[in-house]
């Protein structure tokens, strides 16, 4: 069992310091809007909430800039915002970390995936998203691509997100693993389903609880069954490790 003690935490929040970690994925906005209900409305028993405050907060694959932040890496972000109003907010919240935006790139088909929380008197009552579930385009593709390749050797590591919006398809995952691989650098992945064996030859892949047991038609409900996806996952992906949270039950290495 490793001893956390503070010096090892500052050691490990150290460790991150100026490491530049691309990370590419599904990217997301969060908005919560906070108010008061007053009352019912008349027009349906629906609950009328008067706006006090609204927040934006990064999601998605973009949700890990705030982490590596914290570790005092320096994220690099790619992935596809719309050519709308909050492609251009999404620009203005980078901006703001003083991060580059030069790795979002514009994809007029599709808006930039928003996911607006609602609530009321501290009761979380409505969730509206605005998104197009679909596969990006090979142009954009290309555009992704050409950026991560120009990129790549001065990178440190690489995060792969992935939220089955559209974006990480497997002929996009496998050429980043390939230019990744090809310049030595490690690559951690948060698979979805979808995808889910389209990340062979990555170096950790971590993957949750019930991706894990739909993947591999295996139940997670022993130690035994665990050890045995974790075995599967490294034979069939050819990972050098795989983590698998279990929820409150912790996770497995």
């Amino acid at each position: 069992m490793v001893n956390f003690t503070p010096e090892r935490v500052d050691a490990l929040m150290n460790a991150g310091t100026g490491r530049r970690i691309m990370v590419v994925g599904d990217l997301m906005i969060d908005r919560y809007l906070w108010g008061h209900v007053s009352r019912i409305s008349p027009e349906a028993p629906v609950p009328i909430i008067n706006i006090a405050d609204e927040e934006i907060r990064f999601g998605g694959a973009a949700n890990v800039v705030n982490n590596l932040i914290e570790l005092r890496a320096v994220p690099v972000l790619v992935g596809t915002v719309g050519d709308d109003s909050w492609g251009s907010v999404f620009r203005d919240m980078l901006a703001q970390k003083d991060l580059s935006a030069d790795g979002l790139i514009r994809d007029p088909s599709r808006p930039t995936t928003l996911k607006t929380r609602i609530i009321g008197n501290n009761q979380h009552i409505a969730r509206v998203d605005r998104e197009k579930v679909a596969a990006i385009g090979p142009q954009v593709q290309q555009e992704m691509l050409r950026f991560i390749a120009g990129a790549m050797p001065d990178i440190d590591a690489v995060i792969l997100q992935d939220y089955n919006k559209g974006v990480m398809q497997p002929a996009l995952v496998q050429e980043v693993i390939r230019l990744a691989t090809t310049h030595d650098k490690q690559i951690t992945v948060d698979p979805k389903f979808d995808n889910f064996f389209s990340y062979r030859g990555v170096t950790v892949f971590k993957p949750n609880k019930k991706e894990t047991e739909e993947a591999l038609a295996l139940r997670l409900d022993s130690e035994v069954n665990i050890r045995k996806a974790g075995a599967m996952l490294l034979e069939r992906l050819n990972t050098r490790a795989a983590l698998i949270t279990l929820g409150d039950r912790g996770m497995a290495l």
